[in-house]
């Protein structure tokens, strides 16, 4: 049987089409907006449609460039340091597309001009390695220009105390402010203070000039407390009476001030003069004498120190202008095992209250009374 020849044609196919894959959108690159900006605010590039490539800052004065750092998925961009005051910046940022394409973005982003700058001060100064204060320290910041934004300057002011205590600032006017626990530090704490203020608008065109840290450290609690109706001071360490001593206050004509005084000077020898507060030479009452083992207990002349004149009133009388006498020997011990920021309670003198300005009068105020001093409680 004969088979028939099968067609081994195509007739009937077709050819596969061509297919051309559309170009890639280019990428979008966008620059944050600065007109008068914060210099805190950072510099922000951000991508869209493909990947920052290269990214370059440059103060358009100094021609330095100002670091950044990329996001891990390439996407934004972001300057890591502050910014000048009063600065403009040229920025340049790349980005490329899925198909390699760039796309270039340039800006300029100026920062704001202050009309005065305010430096902080810091209340004690920082520390010496191994320095320790006393419970009593106070601690602060004065500005060499006035605050009228109080609040702004507290929220950038802060302070982290080991083992944590409740605190408050308090103004003492318009460039200071102190801070204080509710009662004495525990001995043993660690009290940092972080100040933050560079960038931050204290008021009236002025902003702070820089940031500032501090450490300090509280080692174990001396209190001294003087009586003036026993004519007798008792010395307590960590809270346990560790020695009495006779002790002459101030006469009726000049007497110590009542409430606590912290220890804000440590000197062997000081020469005290009625003139720096007005007392001058030919007028009565004047006074010039050199004393030994002096620790100033207020800005206006209080001390405990030593002065052999009076030792036969201490314990009987109160005769001195207003400082703590003591004995030689006695006045040798308390310089010994007294230091900054200790304590030396002040009772029935017949004194007024030592003034809150009067260098760290702070703990004369009730806590409730203390905490009405910040511009964040009113």
């Amino acid at each position: 049987m004969a088979l028939s020849a099968c067609s081994s044609g195509t007739e009937g196919s077709a050819s596969a089409p061509t297919t051309t894959k559309p170009a890639a959108p280019a990428a979008q690159v966008t620059i944050s907006a600065g007109d008068q900006a914060s210099p805190t605010a950072p510099i922000t590039v951000k991508a869209t449609g493909g990947k920052i490539t290269n990214v370059a800052v440059t103060n358009a004065d100094k021609g330095n460039a100002v670091k950044g750092e990329l996001s891990a998925d390439g996407l934004t961009w972001t300057t890591s340091e502050p910014l000048g005051y009063g600065a403009s910046y040229n920025v340049v940022a790349d980005a490329t597309n899925a198909d390699g394409k760039q796309t270039e973005q340039k800006s300029t982003y100026t920062t704001l001009t202050p009309q005065a700058q305010a430096y902080p001060s810091l209340i004690p100064a920082p520390p010496a390695a191994g320095a320790t204060f006393g419970v009593g320290q106070i601690i602060g910041v004065s500005f060499d220009k006035n605050v009228t934004d109080k609040a702004a300057a507290e929220k950038a002011l802060v302070v982290t105390t080991t083992p944590a205590q409740q605190g408050s600032w308090y103004w003492i006017d318009a460039k200071t402010v102190h801070y204080r626990a509710a009662t004495y530090w525990q001995a043993g704490t660690t009290i940092k203070l972080d100040a933050n203020l560079y960038g931050v608008n204290l008021g009236g065109g002025v902003y702070g000039k820089t940031d500032r840290s501090v450490t300090y450290k509280i080692h174990d609690s001396w209190v001294a407390k003087a009586d003036g109706n026993t004519k007798q001071m008792q010395i307590l360490h960590n809270g346990a009476v560790v020695n009495t001593m006779p002790i002459s206050l101030g006469k009726d004509s000049t007497p110590t001030q009542i409430g606590p005084h912290v220890i804000s000077d440590k000197q062997q020898q000081v020469v005290m003069d009625s003139a720096t507060y007005g007392v001058m030479p030919g007028q009565p009452g004047y006074y010039k004498s050199t004393e030994y083992w002096d620790l100033r207990i207020s800005n206006d002349g209080e001390f405990v120190h030593e002065n052999p004149n009076t030792v036969n009133q201490q314990g009987n009388s109160n005769v001195s202008h207003g400082c703590v006498n003591l004995s030689p020997e006695n006045a040798q011990w308390f310089f010994n095992h007294f230091n900054l920021g200790d304590v030396v309670e002040v009772t029935n003198s017949g004194g007024g209250k030592l003034p809150l300005w009067d260098t760290y009068g702070d703990w004369e105020l009730s806590w409730a009374d203390w905490q009405k001093g910040s511009a964040l409680n009113g």
